[in-house]
């Protein structure tokens, strides 16, 4: 019979080999990634998720530290507004938000387990609680992949007024979202007084050279609409106004020094696409209120004036998201502060005049059908855009009737590429999964600025050097991607 007790049962403790003939050990094995299309779901995307506990990540710092900042900040601007009123009953329910985002706050800083969003009558409620219940249960703030729990703590936020009787459509950011473009506007003057007049060709040009007019202009909007990305509220928690100024800077050779920054640039590419347009339709899924928004608008509205846009769509969020989103109050405020705002009291009376043409022509565009502004609950869900056919049929089938989706910014380039940790090598088309392959999809452009991990798209030897060199390079907004899919457009669609 054995004896466990005895010293001689215990086994050894340590146990040296010599491993002198086998293979040698590969230290850059990172595991079976790419995951295949049948394995990747929310919880498990392509390549490994960025969490909150990753303290090589953003996300460690995003989730640690600057979101409940801003959240904090979000209470100090309710109790502001709390402090404006003098009806009881509007202050009681201001009160009982303030209550509920104090709970938000006690749930992220003790990361505690996500649950389910009350059902507010809004129409991600089902793709919300459906994902948390079939992936997430169980997951905190910091366990839950990165993407998915801030996107569920600004849905929570949301939460926290859209029961309410007087409250339910607060944005407690747009403060924030109007102080900065107010203090834009040095370069809001510079686009308006370039593009108020409508764009002309010289007398006598020849047809190439009205192509090539169209070809560089085209190409500086582009870069125009790329670098206002950079006025993210989210990530600006400390910036001051000359901050702000050099990031919105949009001068000639403001954006000759940057151009050398774009890491993946399909510029080219893209011109090849659209000059022969004529008469299209093109998509914006935005990003930021304010001064980026406004960068856009002028964009849009010379693809319009350049005829190869017939009407341009734009994707915002229903409420309040990732701080400085575009929502539908946001589109609004824009266009007719532009008409009839007193933003710029230091602003001449030609800045000023230029300003108000350009926000009465987008308000005709508007009434004519050539702006068309939309807010499909899918913008706010959890899920990524590689579930959008899935989860949102609807709206793929309204996208496969563009000519290009331009989505713009860091939280739609997360979203577009899954948020994980490709290799940077990684082309842009397999990044997107579905969105770039299946049969009616669009053409796919992305308008980044980096200022988070995921990089795709990009030389290898970049992106290593990029590492070794400047190891802030992925969260800096110093450098950018323009990255296209060709889609699929004309082919037909079909649904499992």
């Amino acid at each position: 019979m054995s004896d466990k007790t005895h010293p001689s049962a215990q086994p050894p403790s340590k146990v040296a080999l010599r491993l002198g003939n086998l293979p040698p050990r590969n230290k850059s094995f990172v595991g079976n990634f790419p995951r295949t299309p049948s394995q990747v779901n929310p919880e498990n995307p392509p390549w490994p998720a960025f969490r909150g506990y990753h303290e090589y990540s953003f996300a460690y710092d995003v989730m640690g530290r600057r979101l409940p900042t801003i959240l904090g900040k979000a209470i100090d601007d309710v109790v502001l507004t709390l402090n404006e009123q003098h009806d009881e009953d509007r202050m009681v329910d201001l009160v009982q938000c303030i209550d509920k985002m104090d709970e938000l706050m006690d749930d992220l800083t003790n990361n505690r387990t996500l649950t389910p969003i009350p059902d507010d009558g809004e129409g991600d409620i089902p793709l919300w609680n459906k994902e948390i219940a079939k992936y997430f249960r169980e997951k905190d703030f910091l366990s839950a992949p990165w993407l998915f729990a801030e996107a569920y703590k600004y849905r929570r936020l949301h939460s926290c007024f859209s029961q309410s009787k007087f409250w339910k459509d607060y944005d407690v950011f747009f403060r924030q979202k109007c102080d900065t473009f107010a203090r834009s506007g040095t370069a809001v003057f510079e686009l308006s007084s370039r593009f108020a007049h409508p764009f002309t060709y010289k007398q006598g040009t020849t047809e190439a050279e009205q192509l090539e007019a169209r070809r560089l202009v085209f190409e500086e909007l582009t870069q125009v609409c790329l670098w206002g990305n950079s006025t993210d509220l989210s990530l600006l928690i400390d910036m001051t106004e000359e901050d702000i100024k050099r990031l919105q800077s949009t001068g000639g050779e403001h954006l000759a020094a940057t151009q050398k920054n774009i890491l993946g640039n399909h510029l080219p590419k893209l011109w090849e696409k659209v000059k022969d347009l004529k008469g299209g339709r093109i998509d914006f899924v935005l990003d930021n209120a304010g001064f980026e928004l406004f960068c856009d608008l002028v964009y849009a509205d010379w693809l319009i004036q350049s005829g190869m846009c017939r009407d341009v769509h734009f994707h915002g969020k229903r409420f309040a998201w990732f701080v400085s989103d575009v929502t539908k109050n946001d589109w609004a405020w824009l266009i007719n502060s532009c008409c009839y705002g007193r933003l710029f009291p230091e602003a001449s009376q030609e800045d000023l005049s230029s300003l108000r043409e350009m926000g009465k022509r987008w308000k005709h565009y508007e009434e004519t059908g050539q702006f068309v502004y939309e807010q499909h609950p899918f913008w706010i869900s959890g899920y990524t855009f590689w579930e959008l056919i899935r989860e949102a049929p609807d709206l793929f089938l309204n996208l496969s009737k563009s000519d290009l989706v331009l989505f713009k910014g860091d939280l739609n380039h997360r979203k577009l590429t899954y948020d994980c940790n490709a290799p940077a090598s990684t082309s842009f088309y397999d990044a997107i999964g579905s969105l770039a392959s299946t049969p009616g999809a669009p053409a796919v452009l992305s308008l980044r600025t980096i200022k988070s991990d995921v990089v795709v798209g990009l030389d290898q030897a970049v992106a290593d050097r990029l590492d070794k060199e400047e190891p802030g390079w992925r969260i800096s907004g110093k450098y950018a991607v323009v990255l296209l899919t060709n889609g699929k457009k004309g082919e037909l669609v079909q649904f499992e």
